[in-house]
């Protein structure tokens, strides 16, 4: 896809659009509220989306205006994970056994990735990072502060995945550093068995097909 900036993307039809990913998976049933009561919740976001949606919009490069993430609050990753696809494939993405019974509930947003709602909120000017493949996540994570930019948490990553699968590809998936549980994991989305799947990495190793997923900012 060629670079497009707003508004001549159109972002309201883009949010649009995103919600009605959403309703499609099954966002509303899964926080309890009917499609109608969905979209009442998020419609104040579309005015954010359609003011501050000002960035390249370039899939094939992995980078995105804006991306609609709903919370664990209302969306258990254990529930939105299988939701997410490969781009033209059908196989659920998947949460790996290599975490332990209740490490999900342990991976938090960092202080400096705070979701600004507790419900809903936009992500703006995403990029999955593929700068970062083969650098050590802690020396990347550095840099996307220097920047002064924001890791993705956890929800945000399965948000980016359910929103452009497209931006999932072999070789350039992305870590997620704004999600930590208090030791060295950093937890990653790459494909396996041919679907998404969350697990995670050491922060000092590094891995060829992992960047670093960040954002520009957040707004409820």
């Amino acid at each position: 896809m060629s670079d497009q900036t707003s508004p001549s993307f159109g972002a309201g039809a883009e949010f649009d659009r995103q919600v009605g990913t959403l309703t499609a998976l099954g966002y509303p049933a899964m926080s309890g509220r009917t499609p109608e009561q969905f979209a009442e919740l998020v419609a104040p976001l579309r005015a954010e989306a359609v003011a501050h949606a000002n960035t390249p919009y370039d899939l094939d490069a992995g980078r995105v205006p804006f991306v609609l993430v709903v919370t664990r609050e209302l969306a258990p990753v254990e529930r939105t994970m299988p939701l997410t696809t490969l781009h033209g494939g059908r196989l659920p993405g998947f949460v790996d056994r290599s975490f332990e019974p209740g490490a999900l509930e342990r991976f938090v947003a960092t202080k400096e990735a705070e979701p600004p709602a507790p419900d809903a909120y936009l992500l703006f000017d995403v990029e999955r990072g593929e700068e970062f493949c083969g650098a050590v996540p802690d020396d990347a994570m550095a840099v996307v502060a220097e920047r002064g930019r924001t890791l993705l948490t956890i929800e945000e990553g399965i948000a980016l995945v359910t929103h452009h699968p497209q931006v999932l590809v072999k070789n350039k998936c992305f870590s997620l550093g704004g999600s930590r549980s208090g030791d060295r994991r950093v937890p990653a989305i790459w494909i396996s068995q041919k679907a998404p799947k969350l697990g995670w990495c050491w922060e000092g190793n590094p891995h060829t097909w992992l960047g670093m997923a960040s954002a520009g900012s957040r707004r409820a």
